[in-house]
């Protein structure tokens, strides 16, 4: 394997940054002006984390291409880091939301598109019963409602370096056996081991101790690792968990907002999961805002057992906006023509096309690192072993080489997930696009090694 120059990176990130601003100069100039009235300078706050000087400005995108303000474009395979996976403004789903836009927003009553959507949900991922939020943290926090209200538990378990959004009990982490919370966790309600246990995925021992204490009302978790490079799960792993989950009385939410890259039922589906919920957001509707969880016939019958219905409205589950008209025709859009079973096999082959060219990049540079692939997404990891755990994923991550590769497409025109270097292929994805990647990726090696 070979060794990295340091030293060489730091010049290569200087060079980068310096490109960056002589290409986003209008991109710059609103930033600026962006100060005076954003917290922070951005609409929110982790915008801040792109590499570069500030956020690049768009100005319009369609399918798997943008184009920003200064008239650059871009291959975007970050895709709102999965809420835009559908490609940007799918002409199916553009047309259903003007045609609803027409007729009315959101009026707290049911329209044919909800049964369509949650006959559609349920055929994809199994279990028959659904609900709709507006975001994959709304469906997480009512799952976990659900669960506690069910089973009449505190506590849930997730897994290390896990991402379930804003929940207030995921943002944890293990740190020398202990729950903690995860650090810039800002203004969290309570010391984080009250609500949650914390565990590695992989290890079923660790999972079944901290189940053993029959305070549990739910695992959460999603299928494979994805916001800190994909961990994927071992052979049996899952099996083992539905397992150990039924035989201490914890409830089993699988959240399938990122790993939905599996196929068109996500992780569920493609891997023959048997989950009590499945929670999934971002991408149904496009990138309008929508949500869902769905649950099993079991978990249906004890949910009405416990349901209140004169407090319906106030019990902490749903929302004013949640189902509304607008975000049904967009999924029902976004599912029946777009994100479809076919669209999937498309976008899965590219992701393998992705894997190879990157794998043939490291391999033949030497570099110590890796690629891994969950269907239709792709991420590489700055460590020569796969890793295998939160903890390792963690310790895979490298402060100097993410934003170096980070602006070393952008600056060549290729978006990439920040944070993490994530891929993911849309169905207006092309070969052409995932080749051009390649080739500025091994553009990128070649220089850092001085080839």
């Amino acid at each position: 394997m070979r060794t990295i120059d340091r030293p060489r990176v730091a010049g290569l990130i200087e060079r980068e940054r310096a490109t960056f601003r002589q290409r986003h100069t209008r991109s710059g100039q609103l930033a600026e002006q962006a100060k005076r009235s954003l917290l922070f300078g951005v609409p929110m706050n982790w915008m801040t984390r792109w590499p570069g000087d500030h956020a690049i400005y768009v100005d319009r995108a369609a399918g798997a291409h943008f184009w920003d303000v200064d008239g650059n474009e871009f291959i975007d395979l970050c895709l709102g880091d999965t809420g835009g996976m559908a490609g940007h403004a799918p002409q199916a789903t553009v047309d259903a939301i003007a045609r609803q836009a027409g007729k009315g927003f959101t009026l707290m009553l049911p329209n044919e598109d909800a049964t369509w959507v949650g006959n559609e949900m349920a055929r994809r991922f199994g279990v028959p019963y659904w609900q709709f939020t507006l975001s994959a943290t709304d469906a997480n926090r009512c799952a976990i409602r659900w669960a506690r209200e069910i089973t009449r538990r505190p506590k849930i378990v997730v897994h290390n370096w896990c991402y379930h959004g804003t929940v207030d009990e995921t943002i944890a982490i293990l740190e020398n056996g202990r729950t903690v919370a995860r650090q810039g966790n800002i203004g969290k309600p309570v010391p984080l081991d009250q609500t949650t246990r914390v565990v590695e995925i992989n290890d079923l021992p660790g999972l079944e101790a901290a189940l053993t204490h029959g305070d549990v009302a739910a695992c959460l978790f999603e299928p494979a690792l994805t916001n800190i490079g994909i961990v994927l799960p071992d052979a049996g792993y899952h099996a083992a968990v539905r397992e150990l989950c039924t035989r201490y009385g914890a409830l089993l939410i699988i959240d399938e907002t990122h790993t939905i890259s599996a196929g068109p039922g996500g992780c569920t589906k493609a891997w023959g999961l048997d989950p009590d919920f499945v929670t999934i957001g971002k991408t149904l509707g496009a990138g309008i805002a929508s949500g869902a969880y769905g649950m099993t016939e079991r978990v249906r019958q004890m949910v009405y057992e416990h349901t209140d219905s004169k407090n319906a409205d106030v019990g902490g589950i749903g929302g004013t906006l949640a189902g509304n008209a607008l975000s049904l025709a967009a999924m029902r859009a976004t599912l029946g023509q777009v994100m479809t079973d076919e669209a999937f096999e498309q976008m899965i082959a590219l992701g393998e096309r992705f894997e190879q060219g990157v794998r043939g990049v490291i391999d033949s540079r030497w570099l110590p690192w890796h690629a891994v692939r969950l269907g239709c997404r792709v991420e590489y990891l700055f460590r020569p072993e796969v890793a295998s755990n939160g903890a390792e994923a963690a310790a895979g991550q490298d402060e100097r080489l993410d934003p170096y590769i980070h602006l070393y497409l952008l600056n060549r025109g290729i978006l990439m997930t920040p944070f993490h270097n994530m891929a993911l292929m849309s169905p207006a994805t092309t070969v052409a696009d995932v080749d051009r990647h390649t080739q500025v990726y091994a553009g990128m090696a070649d220089e850092l090694i001085g080839a």
